[in-house]
């Protein structure tokens, strides 16, 4: 492969721009990547099409390695398959919805559970035709609320799905962990750090779960560590176990008292402190009370909702989503406190929510017998000995409060570490939910209906050439792996003569001939410094220039990563870089481009 500067689709911009705020986005958009078309939504450009296309052969190979087989259906859908699982609904605004001129339904495919499990029940009906691995490379619509970070968080994007299809658990569970060693080396292959946590299923459904992550400041997941243990975990799928329920039977009675100006936990804090009841409080003590809106698929408006959390814990939105999914969780505002002014704001507690028809939620800690200090639901008025289960009842325990660094590790009890990453992957054993509600079932070996079990995998491709961008970046620009390059080596001729632009073409012919990638860069009239600047921002592995050192018989070898140089002969040069080039990753003998 030959690309030419000179005649390739491309422009290189010196500028960031105005609404990137992420260094893959920055980059990707400057070399010449990527294009804005709308919010959320991009072209690739040709340099980005190689690489978006070397990442889905890569995942390719390695799905057809473990002997999954390739299918494809259509961005466009029938209502009909995600009306039966209650996805039509579930999925909410973030479902793109289209109806034809004869009035039909239809979505742009989010997720494909339903199709996958539809065309397994058209096409098999024996416990013989079982296990299969069927896997597609599509591009997936999500209507995003606030598309942001390019291509990381799109209305549209690549994805590889694949979906196991067995008799019973034991084969699940093998499907699983061939997906799992299949995604090792595909990450392994890309280049990228990643970290394997513990997930929740969300609206996917299913029971065991698990994410890889590749740690990045911008990534949009947080994740936990234990390093005395081993444990990771999504934060939203950290479990903290409740306490141990102490006796109420001595408790002394509730007591309200006068709290004035005290909205916040420190005023509070304060206050409590300065009344002589006989104790130090911290926020510890307190009860803080959130309200917000859930809002469940396919319902008409919102449910008002309390979710208590100590006073010195934060309700985590997307923790509490979870534990309430499919339902979709917003905080309440002055407008909808106005309209309910029986939840008085600021001085809310959970005592007399059952009279008022308000359901009640708590973290774990607020267990039955733990006593707090919680609004009396009278302005500027607090309660003191509130004791759960005497004086108010939790209608459920959810997981809401945040997770802090140094939190116990619900495994072993050491401090757990905070970090960000960027979703590249996610494994689910789906079990039999949509298997269920299309009726999915074999003939079994007695020749009685079987019901199928199923797993579901992705991968962000996509996704994943921002995260690589993410964590390779430098200041000058991207660098990319060997591996997922647009190509192996990046020719710069320099120079006002036609000398070297003249040997820099020999050297591409041979080069090709080696079954080497090359880029060159043949544009005249432009100086040296640009360039330079242009091949360090395009970020392909290994840079020839051809030069000044053409007089003495030598090129120039950088290594962009390490942005170190030699020179090296003009007769010897082939040689090396061919060799340091036949380092690339193969996939089972076959070069991943």
């Amino acid at each position: 492969m030959l690309l030419r500067m000179s005649t390739l689709f491309l422009r290189t911009l010196r500028e960031d721009p105005a609404d990137a705020e992420l260094i893959s986005h920055r980059l990707l958009v400057r070399a010449g990547y990527i294009r804005r078309v709308a919010p959320g939504i991009y072209a690739w450009l040709p340099l980005g099409k190689i690489v978006l296309d070397r990442v889905a052969a890569l995942v390719r190979a390695q799905m057809d390695r473990m002997g999954a087989q390739e299918v494809l259906f259509p961005a466009l859908l029938p209502r009909e398959h995600y009306e039966t699982t209650g996805r039509w609904t579930a999925y909410g605004p973030e479902l793109f919805r289209l109806t034809d001129r004869k009035g039909g339904d239809y979505l742009l495919g989010p997720t494909h559970e339903e199709m996958f499990t539809w065309l397994v029940k058209s096409e098999f009906s024996s416990y013989k035709d079982l296990p299969v691995v069927l896997y597609q490379l599509a591009n997936k619509y999500r209507d995003e609320v606030r598309p942001r970070a390019g291509i990381i968080r799109g209305r549209e994007f690549l994805m590889k799905d694949s979906y196991s299809f067995d008799l019973g658990e034991a084969g699940l569970d093998a499907a699983y962990a061939a997906h799992r060693e299949a995604y090792v080396r595909i990450f392994d292959l890309l280049g990228l750090r990643y970290v394997i946590v513990s997930a929740t299923s969300g609206a996917m459904g299913g029971s065991a779960s698990e994410e890889f992550l590749a740690p990045a400041p911008a990534g949009e997941d947080t994740y936990v560590a234990c390093h005395a243990c081993g444990y990771a975990a999504n934060t939203e799928a950290v479990v903290v176990p409740a306490p141990a329920s102490p006796p109420v039977a001595d408790r002394p009675a509730m007591l309200v008292v006068d709290t004035p100006d005290t909205p916040t936990i420190t005023a509070l804090v304060d206050r409590l402190n300065t009344v002589g009841l006989g104790r130090v409080f911290t926020a510890a003590d307190t009860l803080k009370n959130v309200v917000v809106k859930v809002t469940n698929p396919g319902g008409d408006g919102y449910e008002p909702l309390v979710v208590g959390v100590p006073g010195d814990r934060e309700v985590d939105l997307r923790r509490l989503e979870a534990s309430l999914a499919p339902a979709q969780v917003e905080l309440f505002t002055a407008e909808d406190f106005a309209a309910h002014p029986h939840l008085v704001r600021g001085y809310l507690g959970p005592q007399g929510l059952a009279a008022l028809g308000v359901r009640y939620v708590a973290d774990p800690p607020v267990a039955p017998g733990s006593e707090w200090v919680t609004g009396a639901n009278v302005p500027g008025r607090h309660a003191v000995h509130v004791v759960a289960g005497r004086d108010f009842t939790v209608d459920a325990t959810v997981q809401a409060a945040d997770i802090r660094t140094g939190d116990p590790c619900p495994r072993c009890g050491g401090p757990l570490s905070i970090d960000r990453g960027i979703e590249i992957g996610h494994i689910f054993q789906l079990g039999r939910k949509y298997a269920d509600a299309l009726g999915l079932d074999v003939l079994g070996p007695d020749g009685r209906p079987v019901r199928v079990t199923m797993g579901s995998y992705g991968i962000g491709v996509s996704r994943a050439v921002a995260a690589v961008a993410e964590q390779r970046a430098d200041a000058r620009g991207l660098v990319w792996p060997r591996s997922i390059a647009p190509a192996d080596v990046h020719l710069v001729a320099t120079g006002k003569d036609d000398a070297p632009f003249a040997a820099a073409e020999v050297l591409a012919e041979q080069l090709v001939g080696r079954g080497i990638r090359v880029l060159l860069d043949d544009r005249r009239g432009l100086s040296a410094g640009v360039k330079f600047a242009d091949s360090e921002l395009i970020g392909i592995p290994t840079i020839l220039v051809v030069g000044r050192g053409l007089a003495d018989g030598v090129v120039e070898v950088k290594d962009r990563a390490e942005m170190t140089s030699s020179t090296v002969a003009l007769d010897e040069v082939v040689e090396q870089v061919t060799a340091l080039v036949s380092g690339e990753p193969e996939v089972d003998g076959r070069p991943l481009g």
